[in-house]
């Protein structure tokens, strides 16, 4: 499946959110080891931890197959996917 660069953008931009959710669960509980945590609170990190790997792995993925088709270094494509999905919608 052939992908543009704006969406390769996208999915990196999800991945960079899910991560965003996990650390912000991880400040929110505390650490498992300090401050159990309740069964609930195990549930919704393990979800959001599944997501942020998901959506990373998929972004990965789409790199790599980008880079693959365009005949361009597979590090190069991920750094400027990287860069410009920290950049606000619109700015690339």
């Amino acid at each position: 499946m052939a992908h543009t660069f704006e969406e390769l953008v996208e999915k990196q931009r999800a991945a960079n959110e899910a991560h965003a959710r996990v650390q912000n669960l991880r400040d929110t509980y505390g650490a498992p080891t300090t401050a159990p945590w309740t069964q609930e609170q195990h549930g919704t990190y393990e979800t959001a931890w599944r997501a942020w790997r998901d959506l990373a792995r998929d972004a990965q993925a789409s790199v790599t197959e980008y880079a693959r088709d365009e005949d361009k270094p597979r590090n190069e494509v991920e750094a400027d996917v990287k860069k410009a999905a920290t950049e606000p919608p619109g700015d690339q």
